[in-house]
C-alpha cells in the first residue's frame, strides 16, 4: 500500500489555478522531495493531501484513508510541520507537556535524545527562539511519537548549514529506525539534496517530473567535445567555444558518447536549474513519462 495517493487533485482560487490535476503515488518508507519556485503550488497541494484545504476536484488517500475523512486517529500517525503552525505551551518544555498525552506512542527516551541532539533550551519561551530553534522545537514535538508519515513544508529556509544538518539527521534517523514516509517541500534543492530518494518537481501548479534521485543523477551529464559537428538532437544548453561544443545531455548513454568527448556528472542543483530553463510542456504529462 502507498502512503499517499493523489488522483487528479486540483485547486482553484477564483480564476487562479493553484494546483492542476496532480496524480501520483508515494510508496511507504520513501523520502520524497517536492521542489519548485515559490508560488508553484507545493504548499497548496500538501494541504489538499492533509484535508487542510478542500480540493476543487480530485481526491487523495493518506495512509489508506480518504483525506476528507482524516480524523484524530489518523493524525496520531501523521507529523506535519510548517513555519506558521501555532503550538500550545509557552516554552519548549510546555510544548512537549501539551503534546505528550495526546500520543500513546510517545517515546520519552527519544524525546530526551533529540533534545540533547538539537541543543534546545527547554525553558526558553517559544517566541524568543530563532527560526532554526523553532524548527527544531517543532521536530521535537513530532518525532517522539514516531509518525508513519512526516510532511514538512519548507522547513529549511533561512537555516544555517549546521542547524539544517541537525534537522536532516533527525528526519533520517526516524526514516531509518521506523520506515517513516517523508514528503518535504523546498524551493531550493540544495537544502534537501542529501535527503532525497525521489524528486517531485512542481511548476505553476502542475507536476512536471517524478523520478528517483539516483536515476536523475545517472541520466544527466555535462558533455564537452572538440568538434564542429551538430550536437545530439536531445542536447540542452548548447554552447560553442572555439572548436569545442559544450551541452547538457538529459538522456546520457555512454555508448552514444562522441569520440574524444568528456562527460561530467551534474549535481541535483545543476540538473534542477537545467530543467527550469526548459520550456514547460503544453499539457501535463504523466509521472511515468516525466521520468523517461
Amino acid at each position: 500500500m502507498n502512503a499517499i495517493e493523489s488522483r487528479g487533485l486540483s485547486k482553484h482560487f477564483h480564476r487562479t489555478v493553484a494546483v492542476n490535476n496532480v496524480s501520483l503515488d508515494l510508496p511507504r518508507g520513501s523520502v520524497n522531495v517536492l521542489v519548485g519556485a515559490n508560488g508553484a503550488g507545493k504548499t497548496t497541494w500538501m494541504r489538499l493531501l492533509l484535508n487542510l484545504l478542500a480540493p476543487t476536484s480530485g481526491e487523495a488517500t493518506v495512509l489508506g484513508v480518504p483525506s476528507r475523512r482524516l480524523g484524530p486517529a489518523e493524525w496520531r500517525r501523521i507529523g506535519f510541520i510548517a513555519e506558521e503552525t501555532r503550538h500550545p505551551g509557552h516554552t519548549v518544555r510546555g510544548l512537549l507537556e501539551a503534546w505528550r498525552p495526546l500520543y500513546p506512542t510517545w517515546d520519552r527516551d527519544l524525546e530526551q535524545k533529540l533534545a540533547r541532539q538539537f541543543e534546545l533550551p527547554l525553558d526558553r519561551p517559544l517566541k524568543a527562539l530563532s527560526r532554526g530553534m523553532r524548527m527544531k522545537a517543532q521536530l521535537l514535538s513530532v518525532l517522539p511519537y514516531r509518525p508513519e508519515l512526516l510532511v514538512l513544508d519548507e522547513p529549511f529556509g533561512g537555516l544555517d548549514p549546521l542547524v539544517r544538518e541537525q534537522v536532516v539527521e533527525g528526519v533520517l534517523e526516524l526514516v531509518s529506525a521506523e520506515g517513516c514516509t517523508v514528503l518535504v517541500s523546498s524551493h531550493d534543492i540544495v537544502e534537501v539534496e542529501t535527503l532525497a530518494d525521489r524528486i517531485l518537481w512542481m511548476d505553476r501548479g502542475a507536476l512536471r517530473l517524478v523520478e528517483e534521485a539516483e536515476s536523475l543523477r545517472a541520466r544527466f551529464r555535462r558533455v564537452e567535445v572538440t568538434s564542429s559537428e551538430t550536437p545530439p538532437v536531445q542536447a540542452w544548453a548548447v554552447d560553442r567555444l572555439g572548436g569545442s561544443i559544450r551541452y547538457i545531455d538529459p538522456q546520457f548513454d555512454p555508448g552514444r558518447l562522441p569520440p574524444g568527448a568528456q562527460a561530467e556528472p551534474m549535481s541535483l542543483r545543476e540538473i534542477f536549474l537545467a530543467l527550469l530553463r526548459q520550456p514547460a510542456p503544453a499539457s501535463q504529462p504523466t509521472a511515468q513519462s516525466l521520468s523517461r
